[in-house]
């Protein structure tokens, strides 16, 4: 369920006519929604969610004052101040005492000592390392740790960035081979393959595949 906080972006057709948090973006789709409905051809007003691309469903009926007394009613708008609450304060955690076990390492730098098994010659290569065996192998995990990271985001961005364009631009000429483009790491081709898409489908579908192309 989202919150009043939540980012996300409204479209009316194909034009986009607010971005930014969904207590301000939805009264606006809101406003669009009720034109719409005096209208002899209206045209569908959506809401997407900015980080999954997935339709905000609102109860559109009533009034403006009605629809923005429920939209104050979403769960979820003191949920920041909740979380930075729930955390520990560091400077009034109980101290460790005297008879509390100290492990091997430097425990207030967080380092924890585990078991490691690795053949002969990985325990070699590892001796021969600056700093020793520990500090090669955080430096090891912190690599691949930046690299699978680097990974999820391409994967998360084309996901949502699929996701919105099937919903915006699934009719559109070129949808497949724009599909297949991003899905290839082409960014060239995609753009070129949407260069005839509605301006604002084509900036938004940017906005949100910042991290799909690994150039």
């Amino acid at each position: 369920m989202e919150s009043p906080n939540t980012l996300c972006t409204a479209f009316e057709g194909s034009q986009c006519i607010a971005t930014g948090e969904l207590k301000d973006v939805a009264l606006t789709a809101k406003l669009a929604i009720d034109r719409a409905a005096a209208s002899s051809a209206p045209l569908p007003t959506l809401i997407f969610n900015d980080a999954t691309s997935e339709i905000i469903e609102l109860d559109w009926r009533g009034s403006v004052d009605e629809f923005t007394a429920r939209l104050a009613l979403l769960p979820g708008h003191h949920a920041r101040d909740s979380a930075i609450a729930a955390e520990p304060d560091p400077t009034t955690a109980a101290p460790i005492g005297p008879e509390a076990p100290r492990g091997p390492g430097r425990p207030r730098l967080g380092v924890v000592a585990r078991e490691v098994t690795l053949l002969p010659r990985h325990w070699e290569w590892l001796g021969t390392q600056s700093g020793g065996a520990s500090v090669a192998l955080r430096k090891l995990v912190e690599v691949a740790r930046r690299s699978s990271e680097l990974k999820d985001r391409v994967r998360h961005s084309r996901a949502v960035g699929y996701k919105f364009m099937s919903t915006m631009a699934g009719h559109e000429s070129g949808f497949e081979e724009a599909s297949r483009a991003l899905f290839a790491d082409d960014q060239a081709g995609f753009e070129a393959r949407i260069a005839d898409w509605p301006p604002a489908v084509q900036t938004h579908l940017k906005k949100i595949l910042a991290d799909a192309f690994h150039a």
